[in-house]
């Protein structure tokens, strides 16, 4: 049994199958992640990278019965999967901080951080979140946020869109590991169009 994540339209349908909360869903004959099964995420950003915040549902699952994985992301293909509660946006992004955070030393957390396994969070707009401790995770959420971490590091960057006469609505949330290839160590970096993008 395992426990995940799964996005859905705005009509808790995925693929044109319909999904209902609380109720539990079998599928019979060969399971494979990306080709059959029911599908979630154990990761909860990774649920973003196929149910965008703009006009999806997001539920906690549970995958139980013939199961497979894809080791490229979080994703678990099942052949039984229970439809436990719906968390919405707010709370599929909480459940993916905590997910990267579990490993994170919360006695050493602030905006600018240099102990290893440390967390550096910032919620205002316009700010900014570095951490340069092995291990460690920079996250921003607020509008126009930029966030950078050494070698092996990782960051949660936040896309806002504009005004709406109450906040600036969530647009995206990504997680990336500053790998030095993709996203460059010690370079602060802002989520524009689902994309990470260097930022002064």
């Amino acid at each position: 049994m395992i426990k995940g994540y799964k996005g859905f339209d705005k009509n808790l349908q995925c693929r044109n199958f319909q999904y209902k909360v609380g109720e539990t869903f079998e599928e019979k004959g060969t399971i494979k992640a990306c080709e059959s099964g029911f599908h979630f995420c154990e990761n909860p950003f990774n649920v973003f990278d196929y149910y965008p915040p703009s006009d999806s549902r997001y539920c906690n699952v549970e995958g139980d019965g013939k199961i497979d994985t894809d080791n490229s992301d979080s994703k678990v293909a099942c052949s039984k999967l229970h439809i436990h509660t719906e968390i919405g946006l707010s709370g599929l992004i909480s459940a993916g901080v905590k997910f990267i955070l579990d490993k994170v030393d919360w006695g050493n957390n602030k905006a600018t951080n240099t102990g290893d396994r440390s967390a550096a969070t910032n919620t205002g707009d316009r700010s900014a979140a570095t951490v340069e401790g092995k291990d460690s995770i920079a996250i921003v959420t607020g509008y126009d946020s930029k966030a950078k971490g050494a070698m092996g590091c990782w960051i949660v960057l936040t896309e806002r869109g504009d005004w709406d006469g109450n906040t600036y609505p969530i647009i995206d949330v990504q997680t990336f590991k500053v790998d030095g290839i993709s996203i460059k160590a010690d370079t602060f970096y802002k989520l524009k169009n689902s994309k990470p993008v260097e930022a002064e």
